[in-house]
Order: structure tokens, then C-alpha cells, then sequence
């Protein structure tokens, strides 16, 4: 079984507006369509494929996705609230979408939305979190919105989080891109701290040296499998994590490990998260 720790649900243009669309559609070289259309995912996953679904809420690069819209997915999907701290009433869409929608996680946009994660301030969402069993996914690594302040996507603001609420479970999504090495760093130290690789694959050398830091660092337990849906799918990002472990190794360096490579594919992510 494969667990999908990173896909997303989006209705055009209802959730996504200016900046975020305009700007992916810059960086694609065309109009993008966001739309989520589970029956398209479904026919690019395998069948028993578990998946992890958010939306997200970041004011200030125009996206918004009601968490009710997450919590009426089907079954078969484990959906995540979102919240944008620098937004009023954060603090009660967090108890209604835990407490009211029954919704699993947290999805934390800290760039997107324009605010240091690892501000004290912040404390009382973290405490909250960690108290009810709320894994967190957090956006780390680049963006094509040129408003999102790159500083707040550095993986070791996250360094200060774990440090304070150790038994928070994290992911650090994207493996921190280009950030690799600092997120590698991040989660090697804490127990309860991940990263995700989704989003990687279509840039296969970057995939394939941070893999490599990932192995000299002996931290591949740490790595979960995500697709980041609609951006790319599972089977393309399977495919994509086994096209660079096909990489002969350079000269005095040993290739990946492809064992460890389908270990990641099909790591029990939800009984690490605390879902299962």
C-alpha cells in the first residue's frame, strides 16, 4: 500500500484567486488548471493508495480553501484543516475543523500566508496540536509567488518548533528544496520530525543528490512518500523516485539504495503521523 502524505483540493477559480493563479500560470508557461478531479487522481494511483488531502489558506497570495470543503471528501481520504495565523479567527476555525468537521492534521502555509513558524506567538497552535494528536504538514522550500517571502520557508525555523513541543508530530514538505541539506538536518535531530519528497521527481539530478545526502546521513526512515496532486501524480512521482535509484553511482561513490527506495514508496506513514 502506498500512503500519499500530500495531495491537495482545489475548485477553480472559487479557492484559488491573484496572486497564486497568475503566478502559476507564469511559471508553467500557461494558464494552469488547478481543478482537483478525484476520479483523475484515482486513475493515476494504485488502487488502495491512502491519501492525506488539503486545502490551504494563505490571505496573502489568494488562497482560500474552506476546510468544510475537506472534510466532505470520501472515505478513502484523510483530510487536514488549514489555517493562516496572520488571519482573525484562526484560533476557532481550529477548534471547529478538529473538534466539529473531525478533520486529522494541519496544513501551515508559513511563506504563502507571511509569517515566521517559528515565532513564540504561534506557541498556543503548536500546544494545541501536539496536546490533540494533530500531525502538521508545513510548506518548506521555493514557491513561484513572487509575494511569498522566501525566509519563512527555511526547514530550521521548524528546528525551533520541535525543540519546543517535542512530541509534535511535523512534515517538512518537499524535502525543503532548495534547502535540502537544512532540512536534512532538521529531521535527522527530532524524533517526530519528517519530510515529504513530493514535488521532486521532475527534477531528477536535485532529486537524486539530495537523496544522496539523505543516504550519507542515514536518515531514510525519515522520508515519507507525497504527490503534491494536481501538480503531479502518484504514478508519475513512483516512477520518478525509481528512475533516479537506476542512477549508476560516480566514480568513488556508491549508487542509491534501491531497497530503500521502495521502503519510502511504501513506508507506513499514517502509524508514523499517529493516523493509522
Amino acid at each position: 500500500m502506498i500512503v500519499d502524505v500530500h495531495s491537495h483540493l482545489f475548485d477553480c477559480p472559487e479557492h484559488v484567486g491573484d496572486p497564486f493563479a497568475a503566478e502559476a500560470s507564469r511559471a508553467h508557461g500557461g494558464e494552469v488548471d488547478l481543478t482537483v478531479r478525484w476520479s483523475e487522481y484515482a486513475a493515476t494511483a494504485p488502487a488502495d493508495t491512502r491519501t492525506v488531502v488539503v486545502g490551504g489558506k494563505a490571505r496573502r497570495s489568494g488562497l482560500w480553501v474552506d476546510d468544510a470543503a475537506v472534510a466532505a471528501r470520501p472515505d478513502r481520504l484523510i483530510g487536514y484543516l488549514a489555517l493562516d495565523p496572520t488571519q482573525p479567527g484562526w484560533r476557532d476555525e481550529l477548534e471547529h475543523g478538529h473538534r466539529d468537521l473531525g478533520l486529522r492534521g494541519i496544513k501551515l502555509m508559513p511563506m504563502y500566508a507571511g509569517f515566521d513558524p517559528a515565532d513564540p506567538a504561534y506557541d498556543d497552535l503548536y500546544a494545541y496540536a501536539e496536546r490533540h494528536g494533530l500531525p502538521l504538514l508545513v510548506h518548506t522550500g521555493t514557491t513561484f509567488v513572487s509575494a511569498a517571502p522566501l525566509r519563512y520557508a527555511l526547514p530550521v525555523h521548524l528546528d525551533e518548533v520541535a525543540i519546543r513541543h517535542p512530541e509534535l508530530r511535523m512534515v517538512l514538505a518537499h524535502l525543503g528544496h532548495p534547502y535540502e541539506g537544512e532540512c536534512i538536518a532538521v529531521i535527522r535531530k527530532h524524533r517526530h520530525v519528517y519530510a515529504d519528497v513530493s514535488a521532486l521527481h521532475y527534477r531528477p539530478f536535485q532529486l537524486w543528490h539530495s537523496l544522496r545526502l539523505v543516504q550519507d546521513y542515514g536518515v531514510w526512515s525519515k522520508l515519507l512518500f507525497g504527490s503534491d496532486y494536481p501538480f503531479t501524480t502518484v504514478d508519475a512521482s513512483v516512477d520518478g523516485l525509481r528512475r533516479v535509484g537506476r542512477v549508476p553511482g560516480i566514480p568513488g561513490l556508491d549508487p542509491l539504495d534501491v531497497d530503500q527506495i521502495e521502503q519510502l514508496i511504501h513506508r507506513p506513514s499514517l502509524d508514523l503521523l499517529g493516523l493509522a
